[in-house]
């Protein structure tokens, strides 16, 4: 359901000018999952295709190659049922306003209520944001709550942070993982938590190795072994970590041999 509904959220730049906005775009959007983006009446019919927004795509070629564009924003919202005009001015009157998380909120419920449903971000140019015209034609206003004296983003930055509040709205509604991906081909064998066999191995070691240095009398044990073991059972410690012990347990049992024989090794 989650890549789904990736695949209905849509990114639109309304009169893009700059060329490395737009590669910015496209790089902002797939780094959070998402692929479809926008362009209404850009300066350049072949805006995406220009040096400076394939550089600054820097991989996200693909985004680039797709971009839809329109002669209008209305036929950009065409296939589009719920839109959010992101803008930094306050409007007396148009759509209810919200902050982007609770846009991004919104959002997901949306798509998971609706089957068939879309989603559309839009943004207005860098010299003057958004008409009221254009803003008419989306259902909520939404801005980014950024510092209110200074709170100038450029277009592809403000596009970025929509989208990752998005992509963490649709990952959280779905029990999705927020970690990262692991890039190992094989999981890690000395990862996994050491069983109980090499946990009893390694203490056994450890309460050698105690004796050698005098830390442990044999005679008079009191409570120490087993207050050791249940420091390392709430450790959990993993295979790597139970090895690594048994080599300090070695090399103190080495140096304890070669004290005793007067250095000689």
């Amino acid at each position: 359901m989650t890549q789904q509904a990736f695949s209905r959220v849509r990114f639109i730049m309304t009169q893009p000018s700059h060329p490395g906005n737009v590669g910015s775009a496209a790089r902002a959007i797939k780094t959070m999952g998402f692929s479809e983006l926008a362009l209404v009446e850009p300066r350049l019919p072949d805006l995406a295709a220009q040096p400076e927004a394939v550089a600054l795509a820097s991989g996200a070629a693909d985004v680039l190659e797709h971009a839809q564009v329109y002669a209008t924003l209305e036929e950009a919202l065409a296939p589009v049922t719920l839109a959010f005009a992101l803008t930094a001015r306050v409007r007396d009157l148009g759509p209810p306003p919200c902050d982007i998380r609770q846009a991004a909120e919104l959002a997901g419920a949306h798509l998971a209520e609706n089957g068939q449903g879309c989603v559309a971000i839009v943004l207005g140019t860098e010299r003057s944001g958004l008409t009221n015209a254009q803003i008419a034609l989306c259902h909520r206003i939404c801005h980014i709550p950024a510092n209110p004296e200074y709170s100038s983003l450029n277009v592809a930055q403000a596009l970025q942070l929509a989208a990752w509040e998005v992509r963490y709205a649709l990952l959280h509604a779905s029990g999705a993982a927020m970690l990262p991906v692991s890039t190992a081909q094989q999981p890690d064998p000395g990862a996994v938590p050491a069983d109980g066999a090499a946990v009893q191995a390694f203490l056994s070691h450890w309460q050698d190795a105690l004796i050698a240095v005098q830390f442990l009398d044999p005679a008079h044990p009191k409570k120490l072994m087993p207050r050791m073991r249940h420091l390392f059972n709430r450790q959990t410690p993993t295979r790597d970590e139970i090895d690594m012990l048994r080599g300090v347990c070695t090399a103190v049992l080495a140096t304890a041999r070669r004290a005793e024989s007067g250095g000689k090794k």
